[in-house]
C-alpha cells in the first residue's frame, strides 16, 4: 500500500460481526516465555507504527469491540468512525498490563493527557457516543441492521478525500504528524518544507486553472 501510487484512502475494517478487533489472544500470550512475550510485543508496536507511517489518511471502522490492541489500532489510524454501540478500551491494566503497542503515547496525543491516565488507570470501557464527546473518534453513527454502520460512514469519509489533490493530502499529513512532535517553530519550518514540496506539482497548477475557469479540477497526483 505505500508504494501503490493508486492508493488514495485506507479503510480498516473487520470481516467479524461485532468485533472490530479484540485484541491479543491472552490464551496464547499464557503459552509463551517472558522473552517471547517481549519480542511478540515489539513486532506489534512496530506494525502499528507502520501503519501510522503509511502516507495516504487512514480510516478506522469501528462497528464493535475494540479493546486493547484492537484500539491501539485504531488509534494508529488518522480518523476513526466509531457505531453507538461500539465498545472501546485500553483494558491492559484488568489483566496485570500496560498498552504495550503505542496506547500510552497515541491516546493521549488524541484525547490529552488526563484522559488518557484515567481510561488506561482504570481499564474502562467506552461506548461510541463518549469516544465522540472525548474527541477519541471522528465520528459517531447509530448502529444499522446489516452491523457496518461506521464502515459505510468510514467510506463516506474516504470519498470526501478522493476528489483533493493527493500530493496534497500526504504532504499534509506528513506536516501534521512531524509538527505535532516538535515546538510551533519547529513546526512552521516542516509545514515550510512541505509546501515547497508541492509547489512545481501538475495538480497545484491544475487546482489553480479550474479556479480560474470556474471548472472541478481534474488532480492526477502528479
Amino acid at each position: 500500500l505505500r508504494f501503490d501510487e493508486k492508493v488514495r484512502v485506507v479503510v480498516f475494517k473487520s470481516e467479524v460481526k461485532g468485533v472490530f478487533c479484540a485484541g491479543a489472544d491472552l490464551k496464547e500470550r499464557a503459552k509463551m516465555d517472558d522473552e517471547e512475550v517481549g519480542h511478540f510485543v515489539k513486532r506489534l508496536r512496530n506494525l502499528m507504527d507502520e501503519i501510522a507511517a503509511l502516507p495516504v489518511p487512514t480510516i478506522a471502522a469501528i462497528d464493535g469491540y475494540a479493546l486493547g490492541g484492537g484500539l491501539e489500532l485504531a488509534l494508529a489510524c488518522d480518523l476513526r468512525v466509531a457505531a453507538s454501540s461500539a465498545k472501546m478500551g485500553l483494558i491492559e491494566t484488568t489483566r496485570g498490563l500496560l498498552p504495550g503497542a503505542g496506547g500510552t503515547q497515541r491516546l493521549p496525543r488524541c484525547v490529552g493527557i488526563g484522559l488518557a491516565k484515567e481510561l488506561i488507570f482504570t481499564g474502562r470501557q467506552i461506548d461510541g457516543q463518549q469516544a465522540f464527546s472525548m474527541g477519541l473518534v471522528n465520528h459517531t453513527v447509530p448502529q444499522n441492521s446489516e452491523g457496518d454502520a461506521a464502515y459505510q460512514r468510514a467510506l463516506a469519509l474516504a470519498k470526501e478525500i478522493l476528489p483533493q489533490a493527493p500530493f496534497a493530502v500526504k504532504m499534509g499529513k506528513l506536516a501534521i504528524n512531524r509538527g505535532m512532535e516538535v515546538d510551533i517553530a519547529s513546526g512552521m519550518a516542516i509545514e515550510g518544507m512541505c509546501y515547497a514540496q508541492n509547489i512545481p506539482t501538475r495538480d497545484r497548477q491544475e487546482g489553480m486553472a479550474a479556479f480560474r475557469e470556474k471548472r472541478p479540477p481534474q488532480f492526477t497526483g502528479k
